[in-house]
């Protein structure tokens, strides 16, 4: 059974899928897509629908024997410097149009999909998919209007910003954010998602097929993720949001993911985040949840 990590052993995840699916009796390589075109090959036949991916070992795989792809981390392509800055344009698009042709064409099961990489890269829709599948989800604005940024902030006591596309951590907006010429400036250069604070319990759910599995997480950071001594504590999610959690998965095109949900004073669950591509280890020790075990299972099966 051949089984490939995208991603390389450098990635303390990736690195433990590979070593457990190794153990379990699959065939894995690692596709590190940093190493295309230079040392990774990729050829494809439309008319036969035949594909083979190049190994840098030299390992030759035809695309209809991969069994499954465990997405960990997409690097896109590695293009030397040109003296011809359009040339190395041509190259770079030659190169990413059959990257995504391979991604896209190889039948293997992809846990999880380059359309749902794609689709999660694009937060504001996240957010609308869930709200049309009946999640609740904070008061948003997505915007690099300044009047419209001042006027949502004055609506909520309290308002945080993040990146639209995201890679920075959640911060709570303040006066000074708000100076006008400072805003004008920061506008200018890129719109910015401002949601209003939710008050209440952070909670994780990670969905992999149909399991779920949830802790609360004690943090008295805006954002948890920057608090190394955060406490986790499993819990069991109320029906309602088990179903919800599975209906999200499945409505972002995803085997597997982490989701994130702020629970308000009241108990009512508000949705922020879908990850396509979530650390768990740590989770996982923490919590006992055997999150290693079903993602092998999902892998292999």
């Amino acid at each position: 059974m051949n089984i490939l990590i995208l991603g390389n052993a450098k990635d303390a995840h990736a690195a433990h899928i590979y070593n457990t699916l190794t153990q379990a009796g699959a065939t894995v390589n690692y596709l590190d897509t940093s190493l295309f075109p230079k040392q990774l090959g990729i050829s494809w036949q439309p008319q036969k629908q035949l594909g083979y991916l190049t190994l840098p070992t030299g390992e030759e795989l035809n695309i209809q024997d991969i069994h499954s792809v465990y997405w960990r981390n997409f690097s896109g392509v590695y293009i030397p410097e040109f003296k011809d800055s359009y040339q190395k344009k041509l190259a770079y698009n030659d190169s990413m149009s059959t990257l995504r042709t391979f991604m896209q064409a190889c039948p293997a099961k992809w846990v999880n999909s380059w359309e749902a990489f794609q689709f999660h890269k694009e937060k504001p829709l996240q957010l609308s998919k869930a709200k049309q599948i009946g999640t609740a989800i904070p008061a948003t604005l997505i915007s690099n209007n300044p009047k419209q940024v001042i006027e949502f902030c004055q609506t909520y006591k309290k308002a945080i910003f993040k990146p639209v596309y995201g890679g920075a951590h959640t911060q709570f907006i303040t006066e000074a954010h708000l100076e006008p010429q400072r805003l004008n400036i920061t506008l200018s250069l890129s719109p910015v998602t401002i949601q209003e604070y939710i008050p209440g319990t952070n909670i994780r759910s990670y969905v992999i097929a149909d399991s779920v599995y949830s802790a609360e997480i004690r943090s008295s950071s805006v954002d948890f993720r920057e608090d190394l001594d955060a406490e986790l504590i499993p819990i069991e999610l109320p029906e309602s949001i088990q179903k919800q959690s599975l209906a999200i998965a499945k409505a972002f095109m995803l085997k597997w993911t982490a989701i994130d949900w702020r629970v308000k004073p009241n108990g009512e669950y508000v949705f922020l985040e879908a990850n396509p591509s979530p650390m768990f280890v740590h989770f996982e020790r923490q919590t006992g949840f055997p999150i290693t075990e079903k993602l092998v299972n999902l892998l292999m099966n």
